[in-house]
């Protein structure tokens, strides 16, 4: 389908007099705002530049193509002209370089050209490149998801198109081929503009990718409709840009347009490229300038008089000194500030609003905590019609027309086992195996108004989509302030004690996830808590990260019964699951029952009775419970299943060494994993991870203190 540049048209039959000025207007603005930006930054009075320059015609095309506050946008630094021509004004850009608290793209929090706007459907831009594309597959995909539920309609326009942007060294990133592959295998109305000139930084285009062109590396992707264009051409770029989004509007699945442009100005002001580039290179560069070529053509058509040009020109020097004074003018955000939209404002999930622990409704004989999550799965899902559910192996069966004739899988733990058969493939489907696909797709959706709770199928192998949890997931509301949010929940199994998991199925690592302000970490340890902190989980407007312990899924000890349909159990509210006055053990997941057994022996051997605090919540803590706690025993011993050094516990024992040290009669003790890897064979596991032994052993120590 790839298409080579047409010769430059005479005139424009969609592009009349006004729209051709406008659009010059559009392209020298910009322009000049990079350049005022870069004598702001010469003069110490902003702190960042990086400037959109050569990029502006097929930008401008862009704007006059694509609807503003109608269509939906994930965009990346050079977007400039974009921006301004769906409808960003000049101050607003400026207010943005000054770090000005009424800066629209996020108040401050961000560098320039990091570009968001409510509203007009310009989501909030980050600086890790690529991981717009699987938001933007997912944003695409909330027409798929919601169309087809009219409860659900305000969620979808039914022809709006998703527009991503990228520079051409960003498609060697993993993320822009798992986007491509969803948005053709599902046909969705994204349209992915590459602005192509020629250097990522320093790095030319044939080492970033195989041939030097991407359009042509991606000429096999079945439906994705291709045009290759000349980016500094207006009127050629907007035909290029016309035909990509008429396809996606008109559902035919995904476009690609591959635009070359030119980079007249350096990377960013940290960069010289006359280190990298040579002379004629950067002249060869200089005479396709559209803001060169463009007024030229513009009177050598007859179309303007240099006089109108210059009138232009004037207008748009006068427009970017008044934004320039009106942005230096401007305060900078209060510092109090610096807390607000970390989670959401709005809903508070430690609030008693999430509080019916001590109400349940029970019906039925207790059962495992797989049985309750699943429960709770089918509660939420039937109350809340947003909410669709994907990962590897969740659905019941891939391809539809057998769901009749088979049991179904539904996880391999059986989780989410008969969800599809009842709220069928389009709420509960399959991923491709690709974590960062299932987090990226997700944050789009809920971008958009869906609630996906979706599933890693194992913790061990959840990094390669970690850029996407703690750069994008977890600042995405904080960043844009406030503008935009992701609430969604990403369940994960985790954990050893299930003999054989070795070292790739049995890996822990809260704190790297407790660590990340704006993520909420759930690890609950008894099926009635999973039921009611899951629960919790769906509910709250805060991204969740839900830790599910595989060794706890069917054990005896912890089953529950089915607790109705509002039971619901806040974060940051942990419980003493065994009373005592002598120590205090502080633990969470699959290590609380074995202290539970540890605790009951010592006070059969020896009459000292240690409490047990389930922690439930990583993130937040019940700090208050554990002060209480302390101020009884005295005594501290914090036990975690993942390694003892900068473990989860590391955390909790040096804050309660700076909030209760007056207090402790002991230093704070801590039992842990050893600071290896969990092995295979069973009998180096039972010594890796912390056992009844080592925890009694632990608690005889710190009460001979």
């Amino acid at each position: 389908m790839a298409t080579r540049t047409a010769p430059r048209p005479k005139a424009s039959a969609r592009y009349d007099k006004a729209d051709l000025l406008e659009s010059y207007r559009l392209m020298l603005l910009s322009r000049r705002l990079d350049d005022k930006e870069i004598q702001l930054k010469r003069q110490n009075r902003i702190y960042f530049q990086i400037s959109g320059a050569g990029h502006e015609a097929v930008l401008v095309a862009a704007s006059r193509v694509f609807r503003a506050g109608h269509d939906w946008f994930y965009l990346y630094y050079r977007d400039r002209a974009l921006c301004l021509g769906l409808g960003m004004t000049a101050t607003e850009q400026l207010l943005s370089a000054v770090a000005a608290a009424d800066d629209p793209n996020s108040g401050g929090r961000q560098m320039p050209s990091h570009w968001g706007h409510k509203d007009l459907n310009i989501v909030s831009t980050s600086s890790p490149t690529g991981t717009q594309f699987l938001q933007a597959v997912g944003a695409a995909e909330t027409w798929l998801r919601a169309s087809s539920d009219e409860r659900l309609a305000e969620l979808t326009k039914g022809d709006e198109v998703v527009l991503v942007t990228t520079g051409d060294g960003t498609t060697s990133e993993g993320e822009f081929w798992e986007a491509l592959n969803s948005a053709c295998n599902l046909k969705l109305p994204v349209v992915f503009l590459v602005e192509d000139n020629g250097y990522a930084i320093s790095v030319p285009v044939e080492v970033n990718t195989a041939g030097g062109s991407i359009s042509k590396l991606v000429a096999s992707f079945p439906g994705l409709f291709i045009q290759e264009v000349d980016g500094c051409d207006l009127l050629a770029s907007a035909d290029a840009m016309q035909k990509a989004h008429d396809y996606a509007r008109q559902r035919k699945g995904p476009a690609l347009v591959h635009a070359h442009v030119i980079r007249p100005y350096s990377h960013s002001l940290s960069d010289d490229e006359v280190h990298y580039r040579p002379t004629a290179e950067r002249e060869a560069d200089a005479a396709r300038d559209p803001i060169v070529t463009f007024p030229r053509w513009l009177t050598e058509q007859g179309i303007a008089t240099d006089a109108e040009l210059d009138l232009i020109q004037n207008g748009v020097e006068e427009e970017v000194n008044i934004a320039t004074e009106i942005a230096l003018a401007s305060p900078q955000p209060a510092t109090d500030t610096i807390y607000d939209y970390v989670y959401s404002p709005d809903v508070d999930p430690t609030g008693e609003s999430f509080d019916t622990e001590d109400d349940p409704q029970f019906s039925g004989d207790p059962t495992t905590m797989v049985d309750l999550l699943n429960m709770c799965l089918r509660d939420e899902m039937t109350r809340d019609p947003r909410i669709v559910m994907f990962g590897e192996d969740v659905a019941d069966v891939s391809r539809e027309a057998h769901l009749a004739d088979v049991k179904g899988k539904g996880g391999v733990f059986k989780v989410t086992w008969g969800l599809q058969k009842q709220f069928g493939s389009n709420r509960v489907y399959n991923s491709p195996l690709a974590e960062a696909n299932i987090v990226g797709r997700a944050i789009g959706l809920a971008t958009r108004g869906m609630k996906p709770v979706v599933e890693i199928q194992f913790f061990d192998y959840i990094w390669p989509a970690y850029m996407q949890l703690r750069d994008e997931l977890a600042l995405m509301r904080w960043r844009s302030n406030n503008a935009f949010s992701s609430p969604l929940v990403v369940r994960t199994t985790y954990g050893g004690y299930l003999k054989g998991g070795a070292v790739y199925h049995s890996q822990t690592g809260a704190a790297i996830f407790t660590g990340v302000p704006g993520l909420r970490v759930i690890c609950p340890s008894t099926a009635l808590d999973a039921n009611g902190l899951l629960r919790t989980a769906i509910r709250c407007e805060d991204p969740v990260l839900f830790l599910e312990h595989k060794h706890l899924y069917r054990q005896a000890y912890n089953k529950g019964a089915y607790p109705g349909p509002n039971f619901m159990i806040p974060f940051g509210k942990g419980k003493v699951v065994r009373e005592g006055s002598d120590a205090t053990l502080i633990t969470y997941g699959a290590v609380v029952q074995r202290a539970v057994v540890a605790a009951k022996e010592l006070e059969e051997a020896t009459g000292q009775r240690v409490e047990v605090i389930d922690l439930r919540s990583l993130n937040p803590v019940d700090w208050e419970l554990i002060g209480d706690s302390i101020r009884k025993t005295n005594r501290v011993i914090v036990a975690y299943e993942d390694s003892l050094s900068w473990g989860y516990g590391s955390e909790i024992a040096a804050r309660i060494a700076d909030d209760h040290f007056a207090w402790l009669d002991a230093p704070v003790k801590r039992v842990a994993a050893t600071d290896t890897f969990v092995a295979y064979a069973p009998e180096l596991e039972d010594v890796i991870l912390p056992q009844v032994a080592s925890l009694r052993l632990a608690m005889e120590e710190i009460l001979r203190f």
